[in-house]
């Protein structure tokens, strides 16, 4: 199983309220590791594989990096969304913010592995910059709904 995602300072990476779990924004960056997901290399070498590596250097350095942390970043919300007792399919709103817009169709290609089905509500913004590291290309925040289906 993998880990849940972890906050890099003083906040809290998910809460509770009622049947609602809100999760702060979450980046490709193992803190216990202290290690950003900067492409390919960084993620087990099955996974690489089953979300688009190619082996073609030009092309894997181009996508491998917005790939790699997107994939990390939405099976950390998966893992965390499972520790608070949910499934990826209880998550109906995502805020998706990219260094640069030109990422989006890239990370929505990963984001259909993780909502195969009705996908969430979704905003996507582009900014100038993100912490901790300039290797950083992509923030996801979600929320869930973790109550009885109407």
């Amino acid at each position: 199983m993998t880990d849940p995602a972890q906050p890099l300072a003083r906040y809290s990476a998910w809460t509770r309220r009622g049947d609602f779990v809100f999760l702060s924004g979450v980046i490709a960056v193992d803190p216990a590791a202290g290690k950003i997901i900067c492409g390919y290399d960084d993620l087990p070498k099955a996974v690489a594989n089953r979300i688009g590596r190619t082996g073609e250097f030009s092309v894997d350095a181009r996508d491998g990096p917005v790939i790699a942390q997107s994939w990390y970043v939405l099976d950390r919300i998966r893992a965390t969304i499972e520790e608070a007792g949910g499934t990826m399919g209880d998550v109906f709103k995502l805020v998706q913010y990219f260094r640069n817009l030109d990422h989006f169709p890239r990370h929505n290609t990963v984001r259909r592995m993780f909502f195969p089905d009705a996908p969430p509500v979704s905003t996507v913004v582009e900014v100038s910059a993100m912490m901790p590291a300039p290797e950083i290309l992509i923030e996801v925040e979600a929320t869930a709904w973790l109550g009885p289906q109407p």
